[in-house]
């Protein structure tokens, strides 16, 4: 007990002795901070693969040119895509977890209307390849791959079996969610870069054509337009037409009777565009017809909220048996333990003037059939290598006839894909995919500098209002309204120059290097402590072992 007390003693008397010598060594620092660049999930979540963070952030300072410039280096018709895309990166913005999401679309909306009212344009490339390429398809998908091209030099054709360009932006979405003016503007600036479109020309023998108009490489994109049917008995006066024709004929400035009752058998968004349309052409009792639950359709909700907002009802596990008009008989369903639905062999009677099928739609790819080396999977669509090419050289595909969710925004981004890979094997080279920083999770931020500011609403017409016409729905954001929400992104995983870690470090280790250039650390200073990554707001600093394992300041 003695020897104890002596030894104990002894290390308290050596302690001033031990704290000198630590002093004189200087602090410990086995971490270090590092500032990082982590990927945004909004950026990671949107199909076109737009920057979405970073012409936020030039939104947030007025600066819409900038803006709208960083915006259309990847998406060529902000304007449409403000309108009709289903903005997935809303899903993934970590300001949802602490409020509301970004209104990302609005923004971009007031991004791309701002520009048509400006008469902002694209840059025309200042050097030519000398490569031709064509692209068969005017839709989304075609018109963003001759775009890009163009915007890489290369002399595009785009040809078309439509009278005008657009596809399914054109004759599939109703006008009172895509304004036709607003789709022309858009697509006006494609031309005015070289672009050469050509309208009525279908597509019959591709081999030929790309042999005799002298192109180097081919993008097809020819979308979906052939509605899947379903075999209904009915009478010879009943009235039954497929939805795409339906909607297209609506388009192109038909106004097709159909009764007082009609019923659109299917789940999707065309089922719900179809359906309201129908409302529009005065139908006032307006039935979708699907054989599965709600959780189950493939239509976004919000559709669907739109769809019943607007007075159409749904029925829900049903399935069509018969078709008499003016009466109908449905079959109900139940779902097994598979959750795949099954007939129950209780049938009900509805009245319906008018069948609308909405089934989903196909691929017209009998002129890719005989090109050596394409492949089709069992569904029909097209097969395409990680580059969007098919397995003849030089022929890419994209959009909806590829395997992929069908989307304006998915057509766009593999326009945008096939371009890059397109322009890397015209030159020989081979397309590098870049990598991909780490995703900024919520969890990583540290909040304390964003307060609680929500979501501001877009406008929309009364229900009531709406039926009466075919103007659109919905209405953009103000100035003022646009510039809130981006200064409500909370620019996850990158630095925006807030001056926190700078005016926390208790050594004076960051150093400030001006507006645009944020910061850099003084390693020969900086002690480890993560004052700085423990109040950066974003994730943007990360700390990071000691590349010697121990370094001993002085």
């Amino acid at each position: 007990m003695m020897a104890g007390m002596t030894s104990l003693a002894h290390d308290i008397a050596a302690l001033p002795d031990l704290l000198h010598d630590r002093a004189e060594a200087g602090p410990v620092r086995t971490r270090r901070p590092t500032y990082v660049d982590l990927l945004p999930p909004c950026n990671s979540a949107c199909p076109a693969g737009e920057n979405v963070q970073a012409w936020l952030a030039h939104a947030e300072a007025g600066r819409y040119e900038a803006a709208w410039r960083a915006l259309v280096a990847d998406n060529p018709m902000p304007a449409v895509h403000g309108r009709v895309c289903y903005h997935p990166c809303e899903g993934k913005c970590n300001r949802a977890e602490l409020d509301e999401a970004v209104s990302i679309h609005g923004v971009e909306r007031f991004l791309g209307d701002r520009a048509l009212e400006e008469g902002w344009q694209f840059p025309r490339p200042e050097v030519r390849s000398g490569k031709r390429v064509l692209v068969v398809g005017c839709g989304p998908s075609g018109l963003s791959a001759a775009y890009h091209l163009a915007r890489r030099g290369h002399e595009v054709e785009v040809r078309d079996a439509g009278p005008e360009p657009g596809g399914m932006m054109r004759y599939g979405i109703p006008a009172y969610r895509l304004p036709r003016d607003v789709l022309e503007a858009e697509i006006a600036r494609i031309p005015a870069l070289g672009v050469r479109m050509t309208g009525s020309h279908k597509v019959e023998d591709l081999e030929a054509e790309r042999r005799e108009g002298g192109f180097d490489a081919v993008f097809v994109a020819v979308g979906a337009h052939l509605s899947k049917r379903v075999d209904i008995p009915a009478g010879d006066t009943a009235r039954v037409v497929d939805a795409l024709g339906f909607l297209k004929g609506v388009a192109s400035g038909e106004h097709p009777v159909v009764g007082r009752r009609v019923a659109v058998y299917g789940g999707g968004n065309t089922a719900m565009d179809a359906a309201r349309t129908a409302r529009r052409l005065g139908a006032s009792d307006t039935t979708i017809v699907y054989r599965r639950t709600r959780a189950q359709m493939p239509a976004h909700e919000e559709e669907a909220a739109d769809a019943e907002r607007e007075g159409v009802r749904i029925n829900w596990l049903r399935t069509i048996t018969a078709f008499e008009g003016p009466e109908m008989t449905v079959e109900v369903m139940e779902l097994d333990e598979t959750g795949f639905p099954r007939p129950t062999g209780r049938f009900e009677t509805l009245a319906a003037d008018t069948v609308i099928l909405a089934l989903g739609q196909d691929t017209d790819t009998a002129f890719l059939r005989s090109v050596p080396g394409v492949s089709f999977a069992r569904d029909g669509t097209v097969s395409v290598s990680s580059t969007m090419m098919t397995g003849c050289p030089g022929v890419f595909a994209g959009g909806d006839m590829v395997p992929a969710e069908r989307t304006v925004t998915v057509g766009v981004g593999h326009g945008k894909m096939a371009a890059r890979h397109i322009d890397s094997w015209l030159r020989g080279e081979a397309a590098s995919a870049k990598a991909k920083h780490p995703e900024a999770a919520f969890g990583g931020l540290h909040l304390w500098y964003f307060g609680d500011f929500f979501r501001r609403s877009q406008p929309e017409r009364p229900p009531a209002e709406r039926l009466s016409d075919f103007f659109e729905v919905v209405s953009g954001l103000s100035e003022k309204e646009a510039g809130y929400e981006a200064g409500r992104c909370l620019s996850c995983g990158n630095c925006f120059e807030c001056d926190g870690c700078y005016g926390a470090c208790p050594e004076d280790a960051v150093i400030k290097l001006g507006p645009g250039n944020r910061y850099r650390f003084d390693y020969e200073r900086c002690t480890g402590c993560a004052v700085c990554y423990e109040q950066c707001p974003v994730h943007a600093i990360e700390m990071v072992p000691e590349p010697s394992g121990v370094w001993r300041g002085r």
